[in-house]
């Protein structure tokens, strides 16, 4: 049986979302057994960028006014600049994301992802790890920024940047086989 058999993720993002930071732990968590759900914005397609440069889209299942925390084990937040920063301006994303933690469910945000932990004002007391840009915002929101390859603390999961996947995959996948924290709250 794989690790993830019969659990189901969502990933929250929307277009300009750096595509290796969707692909890499969709496909990770996939072959463990998950069910891995595209939520976004808008129905149809979003649109993948590597740095700056368009590259493929992706088909959305479910968009955020559909989804319900409730229905998920985990939630994933890809970066890119653009695609948190249109996330965290959509309240339904914002609440979609602070579920989780009122849920005490296992949550992984990588690169500007965190953006939205901002928003969703749930780093109050938490230390994570970001792209640096970021440090000044989780400061401004109670949390504690390090410099790491990957942090994890009660069920939340935080990297850098592309080149830290292989290990926030695995924490990724070692957190939802853990379940629900006790001390994860929003």
């Amino acid at each position: 049986m794989s690790k993830l058999e019969g659990k189901r993720v969502a990933f929250l993002a929307t277009d300009g979302v750096e595509q290796i930071e969707l692909t890499k732990p969709w496909q990770a968590l996939k072959e463990e057994g998950a069910e891995v759900i595209l939520v976004s914005l808008k129905e149809g397609e979003i649109q993948g960028f590597e740095h700056f440069e368009k590259r493929d889209t992706f088909d959305v299942d479910l968009t955020v006014d559909q989804a319900n925390a409730e229905n998920f084990d985990g939630l994933v937040l890809p970066g890119g600049v653009h695609n948190p920063d249109a996330l965290r301006q959509n309240e339904n994303a914002v609440q979609f994301v602070r579920d989780f933690f009122i849920q005490k469910k296992p949550v992984s945000a990588i690169c500007h992802g965190p953006w939205l932990l901002v928003e969703a004002n749930v780093l109050d007391g938490r230390t994570i790890t970001s792209w640096p840009s970021l440090q000044t915002d989780i400061r401004n929101a109670g949390g504690r920024w390090v410099d790491e390859e990957v942090h994890c603390s009660h069920g939340l999961t935080t990297s850098r940047k592309p080149e830290d996947l292989d290990v926030f995959c695995q924490k990724t996948i070692e957190e939802l086989c853990e379940g629900k924290h006790a001390k994860q709250a929003a």
